[in-house]
Formats: structure tokens, C-alpha cells, sequence
């Protein structure tokens, strides 16, 4: 059952910047988690460098469709946003939770990470799962929590990571976790299957996991009840999330207050693994820089995507680390358009540090 939320201190009022943009002093941060500073404090430390603010605010304006985008220094104590507070598709993004309920429950000693578990033909998925080729030619495979969690993160695996949501308890488990760790405007959907179901205005049936049946059953619906759902799915998206939460909780990842020791580590060095999106946030960062990440991407329908995401924790070559957050909620931009809003962003970040 979640724990009822403490009472939260209250926090130094937003500074807004141009149209609206938000910068935010996220608080004071948890010295534990990060060593103390041997000389004096850098100035980047308490607030953002000048003219970061502007330059992200002009990328988000110039870009077409629903745009979200959150920048902290985990290090530190600012952020500063573009519709940082509204909900966007989340997608892949959503297999981040299941990763941190699951090694919260190994923190708990609910599960092992060596704990395995049985895949079967009946809890096949859609869309990307390289483990059906597995399932489908063997019968059945049996993998552990660790290598479904690499699997799930660094494959982007649906199955993976339906196998991960059944074994730590379902998408209750996940919002069960997601509050009582109090990360703020982050949903959690109902799984793989019924979300793009649902998505799409279909419901699951379990022979769409085979071959090409779910692109056959989508391809036949009227173009009204694709549209309707679509729809319905952007202005309510069961696995929303706004930019600001996620970029909090990635801080709260890396400075260690989310999981154990053990399990912080493992997860980030998961992430520095993540094999999808290698042109979006990743390529704008400059050489020497480091990047962990997880990507989403939904559905298209005539040219639109229902969320194209990356979110991740940059590090750079002397140790600062920003969380960055990119949510395409709703846009017909070419994908390397999109692709090079997301590298203009984290370029922006690399080319203010230290100003």
C-alpha cells in the first residue's frame, strides 16, 4: 500500500524566464550523495549559466508540435523547463519505473536479481521484442531479474519489460512505488498490450503478438477510430509524465536517495548501455562527455508520432552532471528534425557549462 506523503518543506519561489519558462532552485542537495567541493563553490552551482535560458526557450519555440523539455544540474541546485509541468506520452521512458520498483523490491529483499523467470508464448508483447524470436523457437525461455532489466533497458524490449511489470506485481506495484517515493507528475500505464492497444483503438488479443497481426487488425480500422483514440491518448496519456518530475527523478537517481548503493550503480551502468537512440540526446554532446539514457517512441499515424522521447544524465569531462529531459509529445517534424532538436539541446548544456 503507499506510504501517505511526508509534508514537503516549502521551496523558494520559480524564476520566470521568456514565455513562460521556469527556472528552479530544486533545493538543497543531499551532501552524502556527492562530495564537498574543495575549493569555492562555482558559480553554475546555484543558478544556470546566463543565456542557457534563452537558448533553450528559442529551440523550443522554433520547433513544431507539443514540446517538453527539463534541464537540471544534478550537482547542484537549479533546473529550468519548457512545459515542464505538463503531461507528455511517455512510451519507453515508462520502463525506467519498472527497473526502479524492481530493484527497490531486491533493495527490500522481496526479489533477487538472480531470481528467474519463465517467458512463454503467452506473455509475448508487440512492436520491439527481440525475445519472441527466442520464445517462439524454443518454447519457452527462462532468464533472470538481471538480464531482463539489461534487456528491457538496453533492448528496449516490451517483453522484457512485461516480464519484469508481472514478476514485481503489475502497474500497481509500479504507481505504488512511484508515490511512495514521491516523484511527483509521473503515470503509469496498464502494461505493453493494452497501452498500444488502446493507442491504436483495438483491443488486445493475444494473437497479436504474432507476425505482423497487430499492424493487420490496426491497418483495418477506420480512420475515425484511429483517429479517436489517438487523440483521446494525447489529451490524457495513461502513461503521462511531465519533464520536470522526470528530470527529479533522474537527480534523485544519480544522487543516490532512490535505491540502495548497489542497485544506483547497477541501474546507471545499465543505462550507459542503452543501445536506442544514439542520435538523439547523445550525438549533440562533445567529445569527453559521458551520457546514460532511455529513450520512447510511439505509434505513428499519417506522418504524426505519439511521443519520440530521450531523457538522460550527462556528464561532463570534470564530473558536473545535468539530467535532460525531452518529451516530442505530439509532432510531424521529419525524424532527423526531431532527432536534431534533442542534439541542440544537450549541446546547448555542454556549451554553457562552466559560463
Amino acid at each position: 500500500m503507499p506510504q501517505p506523503r511526508a509534508q514537503q518543506q516549502q521551496q523558494p519561489a520559480p524564476v520566470r524566464g521568456p514565455a513562460g519558462s521556469v527556472t528552479v532552485p530544486i533545493g538543497e542537495p543531499v551532501r552524502s550523495a556527492m562530495p564537498r567541493p574543495a575549493g569555492p563553490i562555482d558559480p553554475g552551482f546555484r543558478r544556470a549559466p546566463a543565456g542557457l535560458d534563452d537558448r533553450i526557450f528559442e529551440l523550443w519555440r522554433a520547433f513544431p508540435g507539443k514540446t517538453g523539455i527539463a534541464v537540471q544540474r544534478i550537482d547542484g541546485e537549479w533546473s529550468l523547463s519548457q512545459r515542464g509541468d505538463e503531461l507528455f506520452p511517455q512510451q519507453s521512458v515508462s520502463k525506467l519505473w519498472v527497473a526502479l520498483t524492481v530493484l527497490d523490491a531486491v533493495d527490500q529483499g522481496r526479489l533477487t536479481l538472480d531470481q528467474r523467470v519463465r517467458i512463454g508464448p503467452e506473455d509475448l508483447t508487440l512492436f520491439h521484442q527481440p525475445l519472441a524470436a527466442r520464445v517462439r523457437s524454443e518454447g519457452s525461455v527462462t532468464m533472470s531479474v538481471r538480464d531482463l532489466i539489461e534487456t528491457a533497458i538496453t533492448h528496449s524490449d516490451n517483453t522484457a519489460n512485461d516480464s519484469l511489470l508481472r514478476t514485481v506485481g503489475g502497474p500497481d506495484a509500479v504507481r505504488a512505488f512511484i508515490d511512495k517515493k514521491d516523484l511527483g507528475a509521473i503515470r503509469f500505464g496498464p502494461g505493453e498490450r493494452l497501452l498500444q492497444a488502446g493507442t491504436a483503438g483495438l483491443k488486445w488479443q493475444q494473437a497479436y503478438s504474432v507476425g505482423r497481426a497487430f499492424y493487420q487488425a490496426r491497418a483495418a480500422l477506420p480512420d475515425a477510430t484511429r483517429l479517436a483514440a489517438r487523440d483521446a491518448y494525447l489529451a490524457n496519456p495513461p502513461d503521462g509524465a511531465s519533464p520536470e518530475a522526470i528530470a527529479s527523478a533522474l537527480t534523485r537517481l544519480a544522487r543516490g536517495t532512490l535505491l540502495s548503493p548497489d542497485s544506483t550503480e547497477y541501474l546507471l551502468g545499465v543505462m550507459s548501455r542503452t543501445r536506442s537512440g544514439p542520435r538523439r540526446l547523445k550525438a549533440g554532446l562533445p567529445a569527453g562527455w559521458k551520457f546514460l539514457h532511455k529513450t520512447g517512441t510511439g505509434q505513428d499515424y499519417k506522418g504524426s508520432t505519439a511521443g519520440y522521447n530521450d531523457i538522460g544524465i550527462a556528464t561532463a569531462p570534470d564530473g558536473t552532471r545535468y539530467a535532460i529531459v525531452v518529451l516530442l509529445g505530439d509532432t510531424s517534424a521529419s525524424v532527423p528534425a526531431r532527432m536534431a532538436l534533442m542534439q541542440a539541446v544537450s549541446g546547448a548544456v555542454a556549451d554553457y557549462h562552466g559560463r
